[in-house]
């Protein structure tokens, strides 16, 4: 056999390469993680839909949930659109101001022997606060009171003189010059006479000085000086300074825009509109009280009026230069289509409600809105009173959109009647 036959036969395979554990452990991972995401995708898919994913189960669009375009129902809050009263206010900051403050301070030089009232006591006009020794003034008077008695009685004898040369000189017992001259004598005794009068007088009214009283009713403050220092009349120091505590006054300004709706709803510059004063965290009701007037010129730097309201402060709440916030009502709107401030929506169009239907889906309702507190707002056009608006969920509505209301269960009609509730207006999970 030749080398040639010998190498006819079959050729023989080398031998085999295997490939790598790793590499099949990749493949079989990367198969997993596709299978995985495709189930998770066809089941999203299902439950947007509203079949049940894997055909069992209940998905988010079956029965309790089968809202316009497969969406859940969202739960809501509701309110009926009712007829009301809508106050007219205008708020500001103001600062109670008393109507009166008064210095009080001594008239005429001496020693301060008694002070008759407490720091912060209460006390009316006409009450004694201090005293200055009254002894030197006294003896003034009776200086003075004398002097005039003398000047009198000089008075009365020139007069009786005149009388008696007028006889004479009818007589002509006495010349003409005689008579003149006396006659002269009388006026200037007479002049003398009310001198003295003025001295008594003012002599009179420096002892009343010596007595010091309030000029107002209110309250003392704190004792700048203590009995028996000598004090000197019209110091720059005042003895005690009394504020006027009832009635009282809040000062307080105004935007000139406002002006038109207080003038034409009061008579006198807007006097008589009610006022309420509450305190500075604006919680707090401290007074009730009326407009008094607005300035009569506008502050053209800040576009503002100023304005006095006051009030009767019996119990003191209000407190000199105590700072409030006021609230002027100025009118009062009758039988107002009123709604709560949350149900209204603000979008490209304007302002909108959403309005619930009897098939208890929601329809999107432009509305014209008209003066409001802080909780309503009336509605110029758009609602009727009577209807049902959308209050709370409404930032997760469309027009159409079928909702669920609190008073029912978003898991009713559910396998085995259970009920689910979710709080907040969340849709129910599928089971």
């Amino acid at each position: 056999m030749t080398a040639a036959t010998q190498h006819s036969g079959p050729p023989q395979r080398g031998p085999t390469r295997r490939r790598p554990l790793w590499r099949n452990a990749i493949a079989i991972a990367i198969v997993i993680g596709v299978a995985v995401i495709l189930g998770a995708g066809l089941t999203f898919c299902a439950k947007q839909s509203g079949a049940p994913a894997g055909g069992g189960g209940r998905g988010r669009g079956g029965p309790s949930g089968g809202a316009a375009g497969g969406r859940p129902s969202v739960t809501v809050a509701t309110s009926k659109v009712s007829l009301g009263s809508i106050p007219i206010e205008f708020t500001a900051l103001g600062t109670v101001t008393p109507l009166a403050t008064v210095n009080v301070t001594a008239r005429v030089s001496g020693l301060l022997n008694k002070v008759a009232f407490r720091e912060g006591q209460m006390v009316k006009a006409g009450q004694l606060l201090v005293q200055i020794d009254p002894r030197p003034f006294q003896v003034s008077l009776d200086q003075a009171q004398a002097q005039l008695l003398h000047d009198q009685a000089l008075l009365t004898d020139a007069r009786l003189d005149l009388t008696r040369y007028t006889t004479l000189k009818k007589q002509d017992s006495v010349a003409a010059q005689t008579v003149d001259t006396q006659a002269a004598l009388v006026q200037q005794d007479e002049a003398t006479v009310k001198a003295d009068e003025a001295a008594v007088a003012n002599a009179r009214l420096n002892l009343s000085f010596t007595h010091i009283t309030s000029p107002v009713s209110g309250r003392v403050g704190l004792r700048q000086i203590d009995a028996g220092n000598q004090i000197t009349a019209y110091a720059s120091t005042p003895i005690a300074v009394v504020t006027e505590i009832s009635p009282i006054s809040v000062e307080f300004s105004l935007p000139e825009d406002n002006i038109p709706a207080i003038v034409h709803n009061a008579h006198d510059g807007g006097h008589g509109l009610p006022v309420t004063v509450l305190n500075r965290d604006g919680g707090t009701t401290l007074a009730q009280g009326i407009l008094e007037t607005l300035d009569n010129v506008i502050d053209t730097t800040t576009g503002t009026v100023k304005a006095r309201a006051q009030f009767a402060n019996t119990d003191g709440a209000l407190f000199p230069s105590q700072f409030v916030n006021v609230s002027v009502l100025a009118n009062t709107l009758e039988n107002q289509v009123v709604i709560p401030t949350t149900a209204v929506h603000h979008g490209p169009q304007g302002d909108f409600v959403w309005v619930l239907q009897p098939n208890q889906t929601v329809k999107n309702r432009p509305v014209k809105l008209g003066p409001g507190t802080a909780e309503t707002v009336s509605v110029g056009s758009g609602l009727q009173a009577g209807e049902t608006v959308i209050t709370e969920g409404g930032d997760r509505l469309r027009d159409g959109a079928k909702v669920v209301l609190p008073s029912q269960h978003p898991g009713a009609g559910g396998a085995g009647g259970q009920h689910h509730h979710r709080h907040g207006g969340g849709a129910p999970s599928g089971e």
